[in-house]
């Protein structure tokens, strides 16, 4: 009610000074013909005005603000998978059974385009990935997830990413399959309908993960190629892959 208030006497303010201004104008000149001319001008202006200000500068601006986000958001993703994301791709990759299928649309090389990543991430999000829990080991996983649950709650907390759907969408994934290993007091012996059962939460952040990651690949080769270097020598999918050089 008091902004409302507030700029209803704005508004009553600003024709008083506009009506004054122009009865002091005709006081001085006593031209009326004078004053409506300009004042038809004025107002037939602002259609115009209204334009350029709301659908021509407002979404530039609204575009570097926009672009400005994204960079703040690239750093989050950035923090996700130096401290989560990278290992979270090793350890989940134990359960695919179709592994060395798979790589060849994740062995990136200094050589890929953007647009090779690009499309890699793209047909990733469409395979079928399939998850035998019995492959990898559910207790490293758990331990792993438990220890940086502080993290994902962290990242769960910054508003920004709301702006990031896909990114959100991986987190929320995350998480709810940390949640359901934590809840679990032994991994070994599963029933087969809770081993069902988690080894599509475990696909669901999978297919995801390996999606975001390509794009945040794809980020880096763009944006930072020396950073784009260490990421390849440190490639989760490549067995062979070395942070030293040779």
């Amino acid at each position: 009610m008091k902004n409302i208030k507030w700029q209803t006497l704005l508004v009553l303010l600003l024709i008083s000074l506009s009506a004054i201004f122009y009865y002091t104008h005709y006081l001085l000149f006593n031209d009326p013909h004078h004053i409506f001319i300009y004042l038809v001008g004025d107002i037939a202006f602002v259609p115009i005005e209204v334009l350029l200000v709301t659908l021509i500068i407002h979404k530039v601006l609204e575009k570097r603000e926009k672009i400005s986000l994204l960079k703040k958001l690239n750093m989050v993703i950035g923090v996700f998978f130096c401290e989560v994301g990278t290992t979270l791709l090793k350890l989940i990759s134990e359960f695919d059974p179709d592994l060395e299928e798979h790589k060849k649309n994740l062995l990136i090389t200094a050589n890929w385009t953007s647009k090779q990543i690009k499309a890699s991430s793209k047909t990733t999000r469409k395979q079928n990935f399939k998850i035998i829990t019995q492959k990898g080991n559910l207790d490293n996983l758990q331990e792993f997830l438990n220890n940086k649950r502080s993290i994902l709650l962290s990242l769960l907390e910054n508003p920004n990413l709301l702006e990031h759907e896909s990114f959100s969408e991986l987190l929320w994934a995350v998480f709810h399959l940390t949640e359901e290993l934590a809840y679990r007091k032994q991994l070994t012996n599963l029933h087969q309908k809770d081993s069902e059962h988690l080894a599509g939460d475990i696909k669901r952040a999978y297919s995801i993960l390996i999606s975001e990651w390509l794009l945040y690949m794809k980020h880096l080769k763009e944006d930072y190629p020396y950073l784009f270097s260490l990421a390849i020598r440190t490639n989760p999918f490549d067995s062979e892959a070395s942070v030293e050089l040779k």
